[in-house]
């Protein structure tokens, strides 16, 4: 089945919303890395999506948010009606808005948890109101139309923040605030920043702190959560380019090319060339 019938709705290529007949057409035909930031949003239908080489299955009424640089595939799908909203940092920057929004390390760049988000009746209905709104505005050549727009987007992304908290009781105390503090520094960092000690003097805290504190949220330990996104950034950069390992071991900050073989071999079982052979 071929991606085909999508009615799409763009601004100079920064920001678009595509609207997909299922009937004749599916999301995505083939395995697809990010280069902006995407929304999906099913209304209705079921399937299983591959996201970073995890399987996440959903049923009716869902969204989900994508970061640049993450890797999506359709695993299966039956669905009947969906949209597709992407956009650029240039058209709304996710970390600039982040204190106005609070959307990042929520919905985008939350690589360690489940990305959808269930809107209840009430919520959906919110959310079509910014959809109509959004392509009203598309199909319009009126002044400030850029204004228009992102407003309309940073509606829509306020609106998921509110249903992601509510649905999945996100804490704002110190434990969360700090994980989350931890997790983007890392995700800005972790190609050049492999040790606990420096996140940890980043933070102003001690490395011993920083764990127990993880601990409180039951997550995994620190120097877990760095280890799993450079193997995270490996796979990508291993299926999705045709670097050698020598240059991805270089590019993640590994000056022993053989130690970052060995480093990924023993937690993912397989030899980088392996793991690049068999996927």
């Amino acid at each position: 089945m071929a991606v085909q019938d999508i009615v799409k709705y763009s601004f100079k290529e920064t920001f678009s919303v595509s609207t997909v007949q299922f009937e004749k057409a599916c999301t995505i035909d083939h395995s697809v890395q990010q280069n902006a930031y995407s929304i999906y949003w099913i209304q209705e239908g079921s399937g299983t999506y591959n996201i970073d080489f995890e399987s996440y299955t959903f049923n009716d009424n869902v969204l989900f948010f994508l970061s640049p640089g993450q890797v999506f595939t359709v695993d299966s799908e039956q669905i009947k009606t969906a949209y597709k909203l992407t956009f650029v940092r240039d058209f709304y920057c996710v970390q600039t808005h982040d204190t106005e929004v609070a959307c990042n390390g929520i919905l985008f760049n939350n690589i360690y948890e489940t990305p959808f988000v269930q809107p209840c009746e009430k919520d959906t209905k919110k959310l079509n109101v910014i959809l109509e709104s959004l392509i009203e505005e598309f199909q319009q050549n009126e002044t400030a139309q850029y204004d228009m727009l992102q407003s309309y987007l940073k509606q829509f992304i306020i609106s998921s923040v509110r249903v992601k908290k509510e649905n999945h009781l996100i804490k704002e105390d110190t434990e969360t605030r700090l994980f989350k503090d931890f997790s983007l520094l890392v995700e800005q960092n972790f190609k050049t920043m492999h040790s606990v000690t420096d996140y940890a003097n980043r933070l102003g805290l001690s490395p011993k702190s920083i764990s127990k504190h993880f601990q409180k949220l039951g997550a995994k330990t620190p120097s877990d959560f760095i280890k799993n996104r450079i193997l995270l950034e490996a796979k990508r950069q291993l299926i999705y380019t045709d670097k050698t390992v020598k240059e991805i071991a270089f590019e993640l900050g590994f000056n022993d090319p053989a130690y970052f073989t060995r480093f990924f071999t023993k937690t993912i079982l397989k030899s980088p060339l392996q793991f690049k052979k068999e996927y």
